[in-house]
């Protein structure tokens, strides 16, 4: 009978280096005895397949090299090398898990390096990689610790998020026959949203090939997928409340509940976007009567007019219908380029806003006001199912009696807008942005205005966080207001591009991106071998 140790190595910081198992005796020659300090009298059920259990696992020797840091997109933060032969998968071996909140990630990491899943145990067999939640109550939920010691890897984390990202990791190392190398990898985000936008309104994506950045957005670490799914050229999801606004071409409630299921068992949110109260046209074109119109009867492209109760009724059966279908926290509500307030003078040429404003606000209330007033109406409609509400940067408006509350975070994309505001201002008022800079991170198809393909390389080189507007950083003071970026694909000109083209365009922008989200230093590859180590990853 094979008589297993478990004896649990910790190094100084208080961080388990991993479990061993002996067949006999111990290393130095002791009776084997169980982790309470007594003989162990239970039989292994460690797999017998291939030898697996037969095989003495290897242990660390003066005669390996010292291991050397893993490469992986993106490069994990800290790596305490080792000797020792490194573990790689191979037939027979198998994924455990101590928790049973982790048999997903357990599922899934072993169908992708061929190995058995085991279960839920307690004990430890060669071979083995073994996933564990720690009680590390103070750690970052999406952080995670590898260690890889004597032909065994354990993962662990406080949370089921960070666990997966180790898993990720490890799937990186022994892509192509690699060997995870020998040692410990501790690892975390430095922000807590990286994301990527996508604009399925004006083209049309189908589910399957959404579906697929789920997974290459899974295995970056990335957190949030945005769909813009409503705008002027089209309403792109089913809806029961209002089926009359939908376009020909749409996802099902069904395939986006498949889209989200996936996205949730990769940690990554859905943060669905309704634009208000512009950016509606697809719902105008269904209620005409709802168009916003001028002083001279001059209908307003894409903007609802927010003086009728009727508007904010439609927006908020539609909020209120996809709640449930995304059940993630935060949600975008837009606000951006309400073609109101693009004019010189929105009170004269829009009167029924202005006395809209006036009725809601007071005397001296300006258009600006009652689309504010609109923009925290929508957020009180989200907030009432545990929403956290998001909205573009041109959303907010300087010297208003109505503020924005509080809560809603700033989606911030560009200083080019009319009034453009600093993101000091929103900064130094204590918003939380998020940065979706259109200097670096907008893939606009079609290259209409000003804009340019961004390049993966420009982001890797120039881009941090900090970077909100244009070129320069905001202080570094500001750091922990900034919550993270999304890289956002917009189709302007939708024919512009396949889907194919599409993916192939963003495949090493959306690399550099989670690379300076998960760590906004300067890297230690350069470009050329950070691009060709995307390339060997696939």
């Amino acid at each position: 009978m094979l008589i297993v140790a478990v004896i649990v190595v910790t190094v100084a910081v208080g961080v388990s280096l991993g479990v061993w198992a002996t067949g006999g005796g111990g290393d130095d020659g002791a009776p084997v005895v169980s982790a309470q300090g007594q003989p162990s009298q239970r039989a292994s059920t460690c797999p017998s397949a291939d030898g697996a259990s037969k095989t003495t696992p290897p242990k660390p020797s003066s005669s390996y090299p010292l291991s050397t840091t893993p490469r992986t997109i993106p490069a994990v933060r800290q790596h305490t090398p080792a000797r020792g032969p490194g573990w790689k998968p191979a037939k027979g071996l198998r994924v455990v898990v101590s928790d049973r909140e982790l048999a997903d990630e357990g599922r899934l990491v072993a169908g992708e390096l061929g190995l058995a899943y085991g279960g839920e145990k307690d004990e430890v067999c060669p071979g083995d990689v073994r996933l564990a939640l720690n009680d590390d109550e103070g750690a970052d939920p999406e952080s995670y610790s590898m260690t890889v010691r004597g032909g065994r890897v354990t993962i662990s984390g406080p949370a089921e998020a960070g666990v997966f990202y180790g898993t990720r990791t490890l799937k990186q190392e022994v892509h192509g026959g690699g060997t995870a190398p020998e040692g410990v990898v501790r690892d975390e985000p430095a922000k807590p949203v990286r994301g990527f936008m996508l604009d399925i309104a004006r083209k049309n994506f189908t589910a399957d090939w959404i579906e697929d950045r789920v997974r290459e957005l899974g295995d970056l670490k990335f957190n949030q997928l945005g769909l813009h799914f409503s705008d002027d050229q089209g309403f792109r999801i089913e809806s029961d409340s209002h089926p009359e606004i939908v376009s020909r071409e749409h996802l099902t409630k069904a395939q986006v509940k498949k889209i989200v299921d996936l996205a949730a068992s990769r940690h990554i949110t859905v943060v669905p976007e309704i634009d208000s109260p512009g950016h509606l046209g697809a719902v105008i074109d269904a209620h005409p009567d709802l168009q916003l119109r001028n002083a001279r009867g001059v209908p307003t492209r894409g903007a609802i007019d927010i003086s009728d109760p009727k508007s904010g009724q439609i927006v908020d059966d539609l909020l209120n219908e996809y709640a449930d279908l995304f059940p993630g926290a935060p949600w975008h509500l837009g606000g951006d380029e309400y073609q109101a307030l693009t004019v010189s003078d929105p009170q004269a040429s829009y009167p029924q806003l202005a006395g809209a404003a006036t009725r809601a606000y007071g005397s001296g209330a300006t258009v600006a006001d009652l689309t504010t007033g609109w923009l925290n109406d929508r957020a009180d409609t989200v907030r009432a199912h545990d929403k956290t509400p998001r909205a573009w940067n041109d959303g907010f408006f300087r010297d208003t009696s109505v503020q924005p509350d509080k809560d809603i975070q700033v989606a911030y994309w560009t200083g080019k807008e009319i009034g453009a505001r600093q993101p000091l201002e929103y900064l130094r008022a204590g918003r939380k942005i998020v940065n979706y800079n259109d200097e670096f991170l907008y893939y606009v198809l079609g290259e209409p205005q000003t804009f340019v393909y961004p390049t993966g390389q420009r982001i890797y080189e120039q881009w941090t966080p900090l970077v909100v507007r244009g070129t320069q950083p905001v202080p570094a003071k500001y750091n922990d207001q900034i919550l993270g970026g999304s890289f956002a694909v917009w189709c302007d000109l939708a024919n512009s591009q396949t889907q194919e083209q599409v993916a192939a365009g963003i495949r090493m922008p959306l690399r550099a991106t989670v690379q300076k989200l998960w760590d906004p230093g300067t890297p230690e590859l350069s470009w050329t071998e950070f691009r060709a180590l995307a390339d060997r990853l696939g």
